[in-house]
């Protein structure tokens, strides 16, 4: 398979060792030095394309993998606001996308196991909060991770109105969740060296309940991407994790 990589910063790299070392090859590298290579006639030497880039960027990378008729695979987190938009297109031009907040098989089953939790426990009286810790070089806070987690939630805790967000440090993690009971909080914390870290905890005065997923490096979120990118490589329409897992 030869992939075209947008974005060519710690995911990126990740994925092109990953890729060359079973087999693929490496057609693109995109990073922000060699932006204006990012051209249609560059990008269709390649079968399909990877985006882990900036959210700012996002509508404009899968515009132009359309022009070249190139499926694209998207990493990249908190650019949903152009979602629907987004989509209209790449339908509208016969095109391929998928997209994931998060490419782990891991994260994907915590998902499930998350979201059950949820359905059993909203029975409960227990007050629910994610923690979620990244590197600092991070761009987003919330993780996409840790806002699809919360959407799961909501969606079994009717009691929940939304989410909300706190930029906090990792110490404020051993506080107590004092937040609204009709609000489900988010804390995050950036630091160095942490691939990601996300704890769902079900809480009331009597005991905690946590489900947990730690990610001890990037090879499972590149591994995914890879899978994603042979996944859609004969088809069009839109795509995701739970169509790769059928989950």
């Amino acid at each position: 398979m030869k992939i075209a990589l947008i974005g060519f910063g710690k995911m990126g790299q990740e994925i092109a060792s990953l890729a060359i070392a079973a087999g693929h090859e490496i057609v693109l590298k995109i990073n922000s030095e060699n932006a204006a290579e990012l051209t249609v006639a560059n990008l269709q030497k390649a079968e399909v394309a990877i985006e882990f880039s900036n959210p700012s960027l996002v509508q404009a990378h899968i515009q132009i993998c359309l022009a070249a008729g190139v499926p694209v695979v998207v990493g990249t987190t908190a650019w949903y606001e152009n979602y629907d938009k987004i989509a209209k297109e790449v339908l509208a031009q016969n095109g391929t996308l998928f997209y994931a907040t998060n490419f782990s098989i891991g994260v994907n089953l915590f998902w499930k196991i998350t979201q059950t939790a949820a359905k059993i426990i909203s029975n409960y009286d227990y007050k629910v909060h994610i923690d979620e810790i990244h590197h600092t070089q991070k761009l987003d806070a919330p993780s996409g991770t840790a806002i699809t987690t919360a959407e799961l939630i909501l969606q079994e805790m009717r009691s929940l109105s939304a989410w909300t967000n706190e930029i906090v440090t990792k110490d404020q993690l051993n506080s107590r969740n004092n937040s609204s009971n009709s609000k489900l909080l988010i804390r995050s914390v950036r630091e160095e060296q942490v691939p990601g870290t996300h704890t769902v905890s079900f809480e009331n005065e009597i005991d905690q309940i946590s489900v947990s997923h730690i990610a001890h490096n990037r090879k499972g979120f590149a591994a995914g991407a890879i899978q994603a990118a042979k996944f859609i490589s004969n088809k069009k329409g839109i795509f995701n994790m739970n169509d790769l897992l059928s989950l």
